[in-house]
């Protein structure tokens, strides 16, 4: 007897769920958040998930709300006897805190990882970890996604034969390396140093980006200090243009500001987190139907190595 699916959204990626829903060719199921007076909120299932695969789709960007979130609804589907009960983590937050950069910190996704494997997930789906080796973190299998699954074929678009990929930062630098390689063109990075959290102190260029098309790649633009100074530095190097690609529009502080303000052509970022406010340099491509197919393939018992293209 085949089991059946259900698929439901945390009310900070209700938009993107349902277009997840409609690529895999259903529709939300419906949950409902009860708010009390005092600001304390309560998930219910409105109808049942018994012997069912329940997928849950939140991204646990800020407020702490959104991750306490999911964290109910995985409880309440284990406690309703769903069959299995599968994350869907398009930004996978607190990602940041990987290890102990600095005495007396904690690694906050490795507490993530314990919440979630205590409150009874059997998966985690997500897409582009700052740190890979979070999926370690967890008990039971992590299916990681890519970012280049859908940008590989923006960046074929307008790819004139004079591109170079280009590294924000050096931790950055595998990334944009695999995708040179795919491309078969050069590689510049950007060394940085930090005197504190989101701002940038110094920034140097490795690599020759005159009379170039950039291609910057990253797994997350937050406050856009890094992105828009490479850029910039790129341009007085030589370059000809600067396009970045970015999974997670974070987009916080002067994000905006910034990338008004800089060298960038076009910031291509996903729908992984609900752009804050629109802009002309900011281009936004759905994750929807790459994670509605994988979702479908899940379900079918077949291969999703296809979508690691990087």
């Amino acid at each position: 007897m085949s089991v059946g699916v259900k698929i439901f959204a945390g009310e900070a990626s209700r938009e993107l769920a349902e277009k997840v829903a409609a690529s895999y060719g259903s529709q939300l199921g419906d949950c409902k958040v009860t708010t009390f007076s005092d600001g304390e909120f309560q998930p219910s299932y409105e109808e049942t998930v018994r012997g069912m695969d329940v997928f849950i789709i939140q991204s646990t960007m800020p407020p702490a709300d959104n991750l306490f979130e999911l964290l109910l609804m995985v409880d309440a589907a284990k406690r309703a006897s769903a069959r299995k009960i599968i994350v869907v983590i398009p930004y996978f937050g607190f990602a940041r805190q990987d290890r102990k950069d600095k005495p007396r910190v904690a690694i906050g996704a490795k507490l993530v990882a314990n919440m979630l494997m205590a409150a009874g997930i059997d998966r985690i789906m997500t897409m582009d970890l700052h740190a890979d080796q979070i999926q370690g973190f967890f008990e039971v299998p992590v299916d990681h996604l890519y970012g280049s699954t859908i940008f590989q074929p923006e960046i074929d678009k307008i790819n004139n034969g004079n591109l170079i990929m280009a590294a924000p930062d050096a931790g950055g630098t595998k990334r944009s390396n695999s995708y040179a390689k795919r491309l078969e063109v050069g590689l510049a990075i950007c060394h940085k140093q930090r005197r504190k959290p989101n701002e940038v102190a110094e920034m140097t260029v490795i690599g020759d980006v005159a009379g170039k098309d950039v291609i910057l790649v990253d797994d997350m633009c937050d406050t856009a200090g890094t992105l828009t100074k490479a850029a910039d530095l790129f341009m007085e190097k030589g370059a000809l243009s600067v396009r970045a690609f970015c999974t997670h529009a974070v987009l916080s502080g002067p994000a905006f500001e910034r990338i008004t303000n800089s060298s960038i052509t076009e910031l291509i970022v996903t729908d992984t987190i609900p752009l804050k406010q629109q802009h002309d340099k900011i281009r936004v491509i759905s994750v929807a139907n790459l994670f509605g197919d994988v979702i479908k393939k899940m379900v079918n018992n077949q291969s999703i190595s296809s979508h690691f293209i990087i």
